[in-house]
């Protein structure tokens, strides 16, 4: 996007993950790559994180088009995508992977430049828990990507959608997709104007909710703080946690909400651990920082065997987010004769 010619006046329809790449352009992001079966390696600047250990993609070429190959690691033990349980791997990891992917391609072949703010639109991901095993932890991840309903604005990129399968010693993990939309910061300030010096102010710190409710194992971690009522909960905002805020941000990550959904969808089903088998969100306007933000939930019995939880966030009296989360009943032990 070429911002001496950008000509954006409108709000993107809707909004979430809006971020910021404050380094300088690296050689990958400098121009877009030509059809090439040679690796490029995955910088923090370009999956947009400020830490090695936070970066789950590492390196990707292009198969032709608008396909892509990755490699990923996914550890066992990151501090915050860590495991759920004694044997399963957190399947946020794979959202987080497609977000930081879909923003490496964009800036890497679609020449959108560093200065880019991203925003995550809707997202959708199939799981197979059995598949995303501790276990498992120490083989690298493959996914392809497809980059699908491509628009620019001028020489840089306006929006796209991206597909992604991963597997994992050739067996299935999970797929997903993904929409993703790219605003100059000129356009962002006209769109955040009288809001952008939220990211100077305090967010007062609410209590959390019992981190093994929300389906984590640290209180900081936790990003709902307790309601009015059952099945309702705060959004909590810690401006300082270093995965969920990695740079200062003028509104709520969209990833932040997406975890809000899971934590509350675990709270609300009881299920320990929640392995969800489908995740979905679509985010509507921003999240602001510092207007409290409502996050309700209704449990929908699908079946004998599966739980699916409706969450939405409601803020000033409109939505922010939905998101459905589906996950298998554990099996019931075997009764005694």
């Amino acid at each position: 996007m070429d911002s001496d010619t950008d000509t954006e006046t409108e709000e993107p329809p809707a909004s979430a993950d809006v971020v910021r790449v404050l380094a300088p352009p690296s050689t990958v992001t400098a121009r877009p790559a030509a059809h090439s079966h040679t690796a490029a390696v995955v910088t923090r600047e370009l999956a947009h994180r400020t830490t090695g250990t936070d970066v789950f993609p590492t390196r990707w070429t292009r198969i032709s088009g608008n396909r892509f190959r990755f490699t990923a690691d996914w550890p066992a033990d990151h501090p915050f995508f860590g495991p759920v349980d004694d044997r399963h791997q957190d399947p946020m990891v794979v959202g987080e992977t497609l977000r930081q992917a879909s923003m490496v391609l964009a800036h890497a072949e679609f020449g959108a430049p560093a200065d880019t703010h991203f925003v995550m639109r809707d997202m959708t991901v199939h799981v197979d828990p059995a598949a995303l095993l501790l276990a498992d932890a120490a083989e690298p991840v493959e996914f392809d990507v497809v980059c699908s309903e491509v628009r620019r604005r001028g020489r840089g990129l306006h929006s796209m959608r991206t597909t992604m399968e991963f597997r994992r010693a050739g067996r299935l993990v999970a797929h997903g997709t993904g929409s993703t939309g790219c605003t100059s910061p000129r356009a962002y300030r006209r769109l955040r104007a009288g809001r952008s010096d939220a990211v100077n102010r305090p967010v007062p710190l609410l209590a959390g909710i019992a981190p093994h409710t929300a389906g984590r194992t640290r209180a900081e971690d936790v990003v709902l703080a307790p309601g009015d009522r059952p099945g309702v909960w705060k959004l909590r905002v810690d401006t300082g946690h270093p995965v969920l805020f990695p740079r200062p941000n003028d509104h709520v990550p969209g990833m932040v909400l997406f975890e809000a959904a899971r934590q509350a969808a675990t709270a609300a089903s009881g299920l320990h651990p929640f392995l969800p088998s489908r995740m979905t969100a679509d985010f509507t306007r921003y999240t602001e920082l510092h207007s409290p933000c409502r996050v309700e939930t209704e449990v929908l019995a699908e079946g004998s065997e599966e739980v699916t939880v409706r969450v939405s966030g409601r803020q000033d009296g409109e939505f922010v987010f939905t998101a459905s989360l589906t996950c298998a009943r554990p099996a019931r032990a075997p009764s005694l004769p």
